[in-house]
């Protein structure tokens, strides 16, 4: 079996199933349309099928090894802005980062491995899952037991970053460790001429952004990496009226995980002591939602191998601070989490992920569901 060939003959349905899952898109754990259509496939195609809440765990073949390949289903709370046929037809919900192609892929890839089921000589599990985007989705399916005798796991993530149909392929941290933070800065509030008879919450948050910055620029080694962003600040009604509180939240961003933790200590003696500096109050609540995603240097080289016995265009791809909670499969299981170039100015397909004009590149998705099939076919002999 040719892997390129044979998903290059269903490449139409790849973009068909594609484009149906964009035009309907499902936040994080309410992926039951999706789901469905992905389990009525699957046991047609004689996969065993286990439901965790709306994620999928499917199996077919036997053998001592098994290697899982992993999709997720989950679209985001964005108006779409593109004028295009497969427009979402949700308002306020848009597939902006890709896992309608990550689904639609590994949906062909199943299709394939399914046909030729017997020239595999071990297990094959697929894991559709839901809520990537925020909802640690692969927590649940991981204690729903999609990782119980897995060997290795690979993954997909469609690549603005990269030139349309280039696999990219990354040893070590990939993607970052994500956190949260949110939080209220407490005064006192009054008439705003009369600034001296309140505690001011405005200036004191301010304050608090500003230093909140210097956690990175000034705590963590030059030649290591952080992000700290506040991204959202509301405070106040009135052009005369001193509010009484400001509330604030963002995110933090690392790869290693004592720069994780030195960037959340960090945060809370930064505010803590301004607030006390200005006889206010605060409240904080920091949490960190994603380890770093860290592909083992053996199944980096084994994807390597893979793409260059089977002739696909691959190279290095660069990391980045976005976060992936793929991570978790990997902190478990040996494995490797890539990327497929979609990238087309030609097409008109630049926009970044989670923009409401963002897209794909459909025309190379079907390298995706044939790097999926290799993946399975060579860890398998």
């Amino acid at each position: 079996m040719n892997p390129i060939k044979e998903a290059l003959g269903i490449r139409e349905q790849i973009i068909a199933w594609r484009r149906d899952f964009h035009m309907y898109p499902e936040l994080g754990y309410e992926e039951e349309r999706t789901s469905g259509i992905v389990e009525e496939h699957l046991r047609e195609w004689g996969y065993r099928i286990k439901r965790v809440g709306t994620g999928i765990i499917a199996d077919i073949g036997e053998g001592k090894k098994t290697i899982a390949l992993r999709a997720d289903m989950d679209a985001l709370p964005l108006q779409e802005e593109n004028n295009v046929p497969y427009r979402s037809r949700i308002p306020g919900k848009m597939h902006a980062c890709g896992h309608d192609a990550h689904t639609a892929m590994l949906l062909g890839a199943g299709k394939i491995i399914a046909e030729h089921i017997d020239e595999f000589s071990g297990r094959v599990r697929l894991i559709f899952q839901p809520a990537e985007e925020g909802g640690n989705g692969a927590v649940k399916m991981i204690e729903g037991g999609a990782l119980e005798e897995v060997d290795a796991i690979f993954g997909f993530h469609v690549w603005m970053d990269l030139p349309s149909g280039v696999i990219g392929i990354r040893e070590g941290p990939f993607l970052a460790g994500a956190g949260i933070f949110k939080g209220r800065i407490i005064g006192r509030g009054g008439h705003g001429a009369s600034p001296h008879e309140t505690v001011d919450p405005v200036p004191i948050t301010a304050e608090a952004i500003l230093a909140l910055q210097t956690i990175v620029s000034r705590n963590v080694s030059p030649i290591e990496t952080g992000v700290v962003s506040v991204t959202s600040v509301h405070g106040g009604t009135a052009f005369n009226v001193i509010p009484e509180e400001v509330e604030f939240k963002g995110t933090f961003r690392f790869f290693k995980p004592e720069v994780g933790e030195l960037i959340q200590l960090r945060m809370r003696e930064i505010i803590e002591g301004i607030v006390k500096a200005h006889r206010a109050r605060y409240q904080l609540e920091v949490e960190e939602l994603t380890p770093p995603t860290v592909n083992s240097k053996e199944m980096a080289d084994f994807a390597r191998k893979v793409a260059e016995k089977y002739g696909f265009k691959y190279g290095e791809v660069a990391p980045t601070m976005g976060a992936e909670d793929f991570a978790f499969y990997l902190q478990k299981v040996p494995g490797a989490f890539l990327a497929l170039g979609i990238r087309n100015e030609e097409k008109g397909i630049i926009y970044p992920h989670h923009h409401p004009k963002f897209d794909v590149d459909e025309d190379v998705l079907y390298l995706g569901t044939a790097m999926e099939v290799a993946l399975a076919l060579e860890f398998l002999r």
